[in-house]
């Protein structure tokens, strides 16, 4: 059986060189490369087409998250593990929105760090057991038919400047209309696809659209 090839990509050359060292150990997974920032993983995942991407969240330039939904569109059969000392349940739920496989953190002993790069090169989602458990927490708790409000989680301006995104206005427009500068709307529309834990502005638009639609449908019962 051929080994499973893997691309490393984390902006800490000794952690790489670690993970490298580790894999080395085993006869069936060999690291095709490595990549410092979300930009080169993406180009030498298109370059390399590896098995697995393990990919970590906080990098320069392009993040890891962004760098995942790149992934998805340029490389499909590349599968992508989240590596991260990251477990807060943004970072968790727009990595698997971006596209990722799996999601372990870096302080997982070895042999179940081996144990989650085989597992996602077989094509099933593997994540860290504190993470598993609270992810069948969050799905299995009882969600809410309906809100008085849609998107308690954002802030008056936040919903205003996401339901302009929903109209189809640009960033310069939004910003000219609401009198604020791009930088400032710019924060905004990073903030809203935190909150709402989505993996770019066309999720949250598509959200924010169904809102209004099932608002719409509310109102004529």
């Amino acid at each position: 059986m051929e080994a499973l090839t893997i691309l490393i990509a984390d902006d800490h050359p000794l952690f790489r060189h670690g993970v490298r060292t580790l894999i080395s150990t085993v006869p069936d997974l060999a690291v095709l490369d490595e990549a410092a920032d979300g930009e080169e993983a993406v180009r030498k995942a298109s370059e390399l087409a590896p098995d697995i991407v393990l990919m970590d969240i906080r990098m320069p330039g392009v993040n890891g998250i962004e760098a995942t939904r790149r992934i998805a569109d340029v490389c499909p059969a590349c599968k992508v593990l989240v590596l991260t000392m990251f477990e807060d349940d943004t970072s968790v739920f727009t990595a698997m929105r971006a596209g990722a496989r799996g999601y372990v953190l870096k302080d997982a002993e070895k042999e179940d760090l081996l144990r989650a790069i085989r597992a996602v090169g077989r094509g099933e989602a593997i994540f860290s057991p504190g993470i598993a458990a609270r992810m069948i927490n969050y799905f299995a708790a009882a969600r809410p038919a309906a809100r008085e409000e849609a998107f308690p989680e954002l802030t008056m301006r936040e919903r205003e400047v996401l339901y302009l995104m929903a109209d189809g206005v640009s960033n310069a427009e939004i910003a000219k209309r609401m009198e604020l500068s791009g930088k400032t709307i710019a924060n905004y529309v990073t903030n809203i696809l935190n909150k709402l834990q989505v993996a770019d502005r066309q999720e949250a638009m598509r959200l924010a659209r169904e809102s209004r639609q099932g608002a719409a449908g509310d109102s004529q019962l």
